[in-house]
């Protein structure tokens, strides 16, 4: 293990200190908590609370006794945005009393609500999902489009290898494969002001004590991802080395640098003149639309910042006026926070400072994000933007779990789950190719990436492009059945032709990542409002343990500790990586009530896409 890998694993849970919370109120428990048993699960709902961010459900052995988090052990925020919520963490046949509360910030919680009982039970029941084709919900919102995100951008005009392949070229290629298949428009990344060893240049020296800006590698970087079709996020990070105050405190393996500056008038001299390049080379009209300015990287953790949280703040307050003195019109924002935090923290400091606040950014592993539009009304800016700029199934490097089926099956859940409230919803990152604590090892080894080394797609890969082969229009769904609607979900959409559905069963609970009979559900797809006696052909895409799952065509293909593809295994890869049917196309004709009835079963987890196209 590196140094820099062990510093991390050592430090990442370590608040780089404590702050007031702010407005943030202590709200009353949820009224309405039911708790319903199922086979192998317990699906809990309650009634929402205004102002609420999200919700704590908890758990105890007995009716009095202590209650504890339920813990979906995804290593980050246990709090979920709203209900349902499937718990999959106990053991069948054994109750339990679950009780939830209320948070009105990610550190505010209130008292917990009455508590309810339910045992899961060992039989599974079905889930059937019905679909109004008819109906009209409006366009269907999608998240993902807005953002992605990426080692740090000089990776994409590296000529190192990893693996015997181009980092560069493919990096690029992930990144062109966000925009032009999945509808990605920016791409947010770390280090742009870091000493670069790619670029070979440094946006800060100093010459005889005076300081000298060179931007000649951030034209590189920035040029490169314009030819792409993506517009750069700004994430203004790291801190050159002539201009910290502490050289001494890193973060990576490629050291960098995250003290404060020794000169907050150089900081904001550096900034300004940055941001004013930017304008001056790319124009005031493209990067007013389509530029943002995000202030640092999770500065709530000491492995990122090494000052205080007042130092931070301070941070924000002359980044913002840096970039505000070029044209008012730029956006800027933050905190750009680990584990949805700061939030509150920093909408009360601008509140007092004065400071622009244009959106705000934090980030979240493992849940559906929660719901910061409440903490944004609070300080007088609701209908800003919301954009959660790291998210995924896990924040641990090298977990097995990123290779899997499971995390395509969350990338679903949690997209749904953000529609309609939240602008942007950025899965951190588009391609392996990502070397934070070391480069790639081996062609699975748990990266983030949705893309692997050598440009397999992941099952999260094929969730989004699925997610984005839907239509246009939003179509009512209703559920019954064993954990329909929390454990088994689905989005339908009308198309052009047809209707499509999209649905998976996926527990939050990863001590079940890799599958669980007892969660399989046999699901019947009813489809409503079709014209009686039309035909329709029925296609069905699948992923899952036997399907469009890389990890098991490599598993097949490898031999005991091979870490690396040879030739003849990489051309085999490339040609098994496609999505794949779970049955051969076939016709089917409307009744005469001008419905369609399709069964399937989806093992947990597992995601399927059900297209019925007017033949």
């Amino acid at each position: 293990m590196s140094d820099a890998r062990a510093d991390w694993e050592n430090r990442i849970g370590i608040r780089s200190g404590v702050t007031t919370v702010g407005k943030a109120p202590v709200l009353e428990a949820p009224q309405g908590v039911t708790a319903v048993a199922g086979g192998s699960q317990v699906t809990l709902t309650w009634d929402p609370v205004p102002g609420a961010v999200g919700y704590q459900v908890h758990w105890s052995a007995t009716e009095d006794g202590p209650l504890e988090p339920v813990d979906h052990h995804s290593g980050d925020v246990k709090a979920v945005p709203h209900p349902p919520y499937v718990d999959t963490t106990g053991e069948v046949g054994v109750e339990r009393w679950y009780a939830v509360s209320t948070l009105s910030d990610v550190v505010v919680d209130g008292p917990p609500s009455e508590r309810v009982p339910a045992t899961p039970g060992t039989q599974a029941g079905g889930v059937a999902l019905h679909v109004d084709a008819a109906g009209d919900l409006g366009e269907l919102d999608r998240p993902w489009r807005f953002m992605i995100g990426s080692e740090h951008l000089s990776h994409a005009v590296s000529t190192d290898t990893t693996g015997g392949r181009v980092i560069g070229e493919e990096l690029t290629s992930a990144l062109k494969a966000a925009h032009d298949e999945l509808g990605v428009k920016t791409v947010r990344a770390h280090a742009i002001l870091c000493d670069d060893p790619v670029t070979g240049t440094s946006v800060y020296k100093e010459v005889d004590g005076e300081p000298v800006h060179d931007f000649s590698g951030v034209d590189r970087v920035y040029d490169h991802i314009r030819s792409l079709g993506l517009y750069p996020v700004v994430e203004i990070s790291y801190m050159p080395a002539d201009l910290a105050s502490d050289t001494s405190k890193t973060v990576f393996d490629y050291k960098a640098i995250i003290s404060p500056p020794k000169s907050w008038e150089r900081w904001h001299d550096l900034v300004r003149d940055l941001t004013q390049h930017i304008v001056d080379r790319y124009g005031i009209d493209e990067v007013v639309e389509h530029w943002t300015f995000e202030v640092w990287n999770e500065a709530n953790l000491e492995v990122f910042w090494s000052g205080t949280p007042e130092e931070w703040m301070t941070m924000y307050d002359v980044t913002a006026t840096a970039v505000k003195s070029v044209d008012e019109r730029l956006l800027v924002g933050g905190p750009s926070s680990a584990a949805a935090g700061w939030v509150e923290e920093l909408c009360a400091h601008v509140e007092e400072s004065g400071a622009a606040l244009d959106f705000a950014t934090t980030h979240t592993y493992g849940s559906p994000p929660l719901d910061f539009r409440p903490t944004l009304e609070r300080y007088g800016h609701a209908g800003k933007p919301i954009w959660w700029t790291e998210w995924g199934v896990t924040p641990t490097h090298f977990n097995p779990v990123s290779d899997a089926v499971f995390s395509g099956a969350f990338l679903l859940r949690g997209m749904a789950s953000s529609m309609g409230r939240i602008e942007a919803l950025s899965y951190w990152v588009v391609s392996d190719h990502f070397e934070e604590l070391g480069r790639p090892p081996a062609l699975l080894h748990g990266g983030f990436g949705l893309r692997t080394v050598g440009e397999l797609k992941k099952p999260r890969w094929w969730a989004l492009a699925l997610l984005e082969r839907l239509g246009e229009t939003r179509l009512p769904l209703a559920y019954d059945g064993d954990g329909a609607g929390s454990l088994v979900e689905a989005i339908a959409t009308r198309t052009d032709d047809g209707v499509s559905v999209l649905a998976w069963n996926l527990t939050l609970d990863q001590s079940k990542a890799t599958g669980d009979p007892g969660l399989d559900r046999d699901v019947s797809v009813v489809v409503d409002g079709l014209e009686p006696g039309t035909s329709y052909t029925l296609t069905h895409d699948r992923v899952d343990a036997d399907h469009s799952n890389l990890a098991g065509t490599w598993a097949a293909l490898k031999s005991d500790g091979q870490a690396w593809p040879d030739d003849q295994q990489w051309e085999q890869l490339h040609k098994a990586d496609r999505l794949e049917q779970l049955e051969e196309p076939r016709t089917v004709v409307a009744d005469e009530q001008g419905r369609v009835s399709i069964e399937t079963r989806l093992p947990m987890p597992s995601f399927s896409f059900l297209e019925l196209t007017r033949a």
